[in-house]
This record gives C-alpha cells, structure tokens and sequence, in this order.
C-alpha cells in the first residue's frame, strides 16, 4: 500500500460504513510491524470488530497480538471509559464531602455527554500525549463510520472553544475545573492532527457512487480542520474475467462508472487500489498480503444452491422483500427501524419498504438520523403524496432546541440569566439532546401512519437507544416538564405492535456478528427484532465469474448462520445488476 512506503507516525482510517476501514487499518498495522516497527492499532469505533480481524481477544488497553510480533491493538470502550474518567472527576471528593453531595456528583457525570467526552478524553491522550505511546514508532486509529468520526474529530476544536469562552465555571458535564486541566491536551491533539509531519488521514472507499462521495465530504470537511495529509484507499475493486456472466461484467462497470465519476474533491489525492478478495479478510494470513496482491479465495467449487431442493431446503425457506412489507402493512401504522452496520444497505431497505407502504394508499414518513443521510438519494425522483421524506439535521435541530430553551426556560430569567443560559447552550453536549430529543419526536408520528426511519450505524444507535433515561435528566435540566414522546419512547420501543426492528447486514462474517450483537443489546433493552434482512446475496444468482463463485461459496456461512441461529424471520435480497435507487430501483428490490 502506497501510504506505507513514507508513513507519517499517527495514521487514521475513516470512510462510509462497511467499505473495509478495519480490513486496511489492520493490513496497514500487521505490515509495518512486519518491517519490525512497533504499533499500536486502536479501534474508536463503538461496533468495533478489531477482534475478530485480527483473531485475538481485545480489551480497553494496550493487548499483544501474538502471531505479530511488535503489533499491539486495543478498542476504546466508551462505558470503560466513562466510569475511569467519572471516578477521575468524583474520587478525590470520596470521604471529602457530605455523602448526598458525591452522590449528586454521580449523577451529574452519568449522562451520554459524559460517554462521548470521556471516550475523546483516551483519544486525545493517546494522539496528543507523547509520552503516553512513547513505546511505539506508529499509532493506528481504526476509526467509527464517518458521521461518527466527524463528530469526534470536531471535538477537540468545540470542547476547547467552549472552555475558553464559558464563565459560569459549569457544563452540563460538571465543574469546567477537570476539563479545564485537559485543555492543554485537547490543543495538542489539535495540532497533532494537522501536522502533515505527524498524522496521515487515509480515507477507504469503495468504487462506489455514494462511498467515493462519503470520502469527498470527509475529506472537504477535515481539510477545514487542518487535517491536509490525505490519501485514498479504493477498496475491492472488481474485474471480471468471465465474458459470459452479467453480473460479473455489470459489477465492473458499477465500478469503473463511480471511479470516471469521481468527486473532484479526492480525484487528485495520492491513492491505493486494492483487489476483491474472493473471501472474508480475517485473519493475519490474508491481512499480510492485503493491497499487496490478490487474496486468495476459498479456491473453485460450484456454488450451493439455496433453493427450497437446495442444501438449506431443512431451513425455512428466506421471504422475499415484498412479502416482508406485505406483513408490515397488516399493522396500518407504527415504527419501522432499518438498524445494522454502516453500509450494509439500511437506507435502500428503509427507502424500499417506504415507497412500498405508500403505493399502498398509507401515509409514511421517511427519515434518518445517520449523519451521513442518504435517503433523499435512495428516493430520488419518487414523488408519491402521501410519502413525506426527511432527515433529522443536528444543526438546524440544535437552533430549534435552543431557541425553545431559550423561550421557555428564558422568559423567566433576567440579561444575565439569559446570558448565562445562551452560553450553556453552546456546549456540544446541546446537539446530543437536540438530535435525541427530534428522534423521540419521529417515533411519536407512528401513532397516525407509518413512521420508517433509516438508522444511524450500529454502536451509535444502540447508544442512542441506551441513553433514553439519562436523557430525561439531562432535558428536565432546562424545562419544567419531560416531553410527552420522550416518556413515551422506551415503552414503544418495546411494543412489538408498534415498532418493527429490521436488522440489515450483508452475508460476510463481520455484518453478520454485529447485527448478532446488535440483536443481544436490543434484547437487552427488551426491544425485539421482527425481521433480518440479508442484502446484497450471490446466492440466489446464476453466477459463472470464478472470483464471484467464490464469493457465493463464501456467504453460505453466513445465510446459514442467520437462518439457524439468529433470526426466525429472513429475508435475502439479491445483489442488483441496477443501482436501487429511485423508484424502479426500489421496485425490482421487492420482485425478485
């Protein structure tokens, strides 16, 4: 991979969900190790799936990874990190203070603002602090989907600007006097970030329309930040070498399409192809010859058919798309979550089942809160006049949460009070609530039609979902009373009569155990999924590319792992020879 030939000491991988960030990340880190540099790999991703990639059993610290020598990995756990960076900030009052006074102490640091600061916190130590990674030549970040990224990566500038300027020597995450002391840090992590001599933003794409847009957006965005030093990772491009097969040769042409189409914004960045693999990346193995040359597939053998005659046929026989919406439609009205990894397809699905339910004479409205927010493209050209179709935007959701704040809470305060409130409502912590606050707001209107709402990726949903509670202290903060949809949330969350949980995933290993885990956590919170959706399947196509046969062989794993194991409900959804987007796109989703 280009990228390594002169590599900077701190490198950081980001791009659209599901284009293989933590495949290149961990290639990237095994292959300078192997030149005999010391690394660390570090996963900032909530559904971090380090793990598995690498074969070894991660943790919140620095752990070996025995078959390379030199290379050490870890994932920052966002609750870990919370609780250290809590008892950070509450364990010297301990025996100090009155017991009601720690206690209220606590409280005051348990909310999801104290998730996401803390989390940054052991980010910006490790890239910010020297002489906490003193021992290593290279630290990798493996870093979340890229709406997550952005958010973390603008923390460093949002969170200093907010010390600096605020006066009342308070936040919504407590006394100023424990952020105040990393604010020194937080600028060095700043400056770290925009040293060309220190830090390389390697951005992973797919040859894909939407994940080479996804990189010019990142790439426009963090070069307002100062991150310059950039380079582009085309991942699993795709040559067919079978002149007969359709979809071989309509899967190049996707691809050379999007690359012709290129945004001008990454078009004249340094780059790195890499070659589809004919079978998962896992394992040292495949991660030592990744970008380096063609992995090897699981060698030629015909694909199993997985037809009621096939060799599932003592698995119930997966639905097809249109009799899923079919049975979503029996309810008149309700919640339907698209959840699952990011880039497994959630918008195409949510998009799908919307369009359908509205030919049907239903009012739906279709919206998103992933901060990427495809759907206006998935829906392009459709125009149906019971459909409605949005996006739950955190800027323009935090102006009308503050302005609210500001009416209601404000009326009764004086200039100075007033004042001091406009100033609390500056901090970051202010989009979190705002964006929290539209989501409950969207799942509400399922009450009079149906409400499809394309998720944000895994890990930041299931925080989303998990901060329900801490959230009404948070909001009761700045109002008289809890608004009626944030009451109401969690119980219709938990209504399988109201909310349908469809977890989208692909048919690879690591699509697949994140959605496993994503069904354990919505378990957990007493949410049960209705359906798994598998998209993007080989299977059921008449395939003759021998890369792409492989490929088919390959899912069987997986198909049978969902079926068997995770769901009792299951849709496969075939790949598509036409991108599915607008309104015939959609369509052939559903017939086939």
């Amino acid at each position: 991979m280009r990228f390594l030939e002169h590599t900077t000491r701190s490198l950081f991988f980001t791009g659209k969900g599901g284009v293989g960030k933590t495949s290149v990340a961990c290639a990237a880190a095994v292959q300078l190790a192997d030149t005999g540099k010391k690394v660390l790999l570090v996963s900032t991703d909530p559904a971090s799936n380090l793990d598995e990639v690498l074969g070894t059993p991660l943790g919140h610290h620095p752990t070996v990874v025995p078959s390379v020598p030199g290379l050490s990995a870890m994932n920052l756990d966002p609750e870990k990190s919370a609780a250290e960076y809590r008892e950070r900030m509450v364990g010297p009052y301990r025996g100090r203070l009155p017991a009601a006074a720690v206690a209220s102490m606590e409280e005051q640091f348990s909310g999801s603002c104290t998730l996401e600061i803390a989390a940054f916190d052991e980010f910006s130590r490790l890239l910010g602090d020297a002489s906490a990674t003193s021992e290593f030549d290279h630290v990798i970040f493996d870093t979340a989907p890229t709406g997550h990224t952005l958010r973390l990566l603008t923390l460093p500038s949002a969170w200093a600007g907010f010390i600096e300027k605020n006066t009342t020597g308070t936040s919504c995450l407590g006394p100023l006097a424990g952020l105040q002391s990393q604010q020194m840090l937080y600028q060095d992590t700043v400056k770290a970030l925009g040293d060309p001599l220190v830090t390389t933003l390697v951005l992973v794409a797919r040859a894909e329309g939407s994940a080479l847009r996804e990189a010019a957006r990142t790439s426009k965005e963090l070069a307002g930040l100062g991150v310059q030093n950039q380079h582009l990772v085309v991942n699993g491009v795709f040559i067919a070498t079978e002149p007969s097969d359709r979809y071989a040769l309509a899967m190049q042409k996707r691809g050379e399409t999007a690359m012709d189409l290129i945004p001008r914004e990454i078009e004249n960045l340094p780059r790195t192809i890499i070659p589809l693999s004919g079978g998962g990346v896992l394992g040292i193995d495949a991660l030592r010859t990744l970008g380096i040359q063609p992995a090897s597939g699981l060698g030629l053998q015909p694909a199993v058919d997985i037809s009621p005659s096939g060799s599932l046929s003592h698995i119930e026989t997966p639905l097809k798309l249109g009799k899923l919406i079919d049975d979503l439609a029996k309810k008149k009205h309700g919640v339907i979550l698209a959840m699952g990894k990011g880039g497994v397809g959630k918008t195409t699905v949510a998009a799908a089942v919307a369009v359908a339910l509205a030919e049907r004479g239903f009012t739906v409205h279709l919206s998103t809160t992933d901060p990427a927010a495809h759907i206006a493209a998935a829906v392009a050209g459709v125009t149906i006049a019971n459909l409605s179709v949005s996006r739950i935007d955190p800027v323009a959701e935090t102006a009308k949460y503050s302005a609210k704040v500001m009416s209601n809470a404000g009326e009764r305060l004086d200039e100075q009070g007033k004042s001091l409130l406009a100033e609390d409502l500056r901090s970051p912590c202010t989009e979190e609530i705002a964006v929290f606050l539209a989501f409950a707001d969207a799942v509400a209107e399922g009450i009079d039609g149906f409400v499809v709402l394309d998720t944000a990726p895994t890990g930041h949903t299931v925080l989303l979902l998990d901060s329900a509670l801490a959230y009404h202290r948070e909001v009761t903060r700045q109002s008289n009373r809890m608004p009626e949809a944030v009451v109401q949330l969690l119980p219709r969350l938990r209504d399988p009569d109201f909310t349908r949980v469809l977890i989208v995933t692909l048919p690879e290993a690591t699509p697949v155990h994140e959605a496993a885990s994503l069904q354990r956590d919505l378990r957990r919170a007493a949410i049960e999924p209705y359906a798994w959706v598998i998209n993007q399947c080989l299977s059921p196509l008449s395939i003759h590319d021998p890369l792409l046969r492989e490929r088919q062989l390959h899912e069987q794993t997986y198909i049978r792992e969902v079926m068997e194991q995770q769901s009792r409900r299951t849709v496969l959804i075939p790949w598509q020879i036409d991108p599915p987007v607008g309104k015939i796109g959609l369509e052939h989703l559903r017939q086939k």
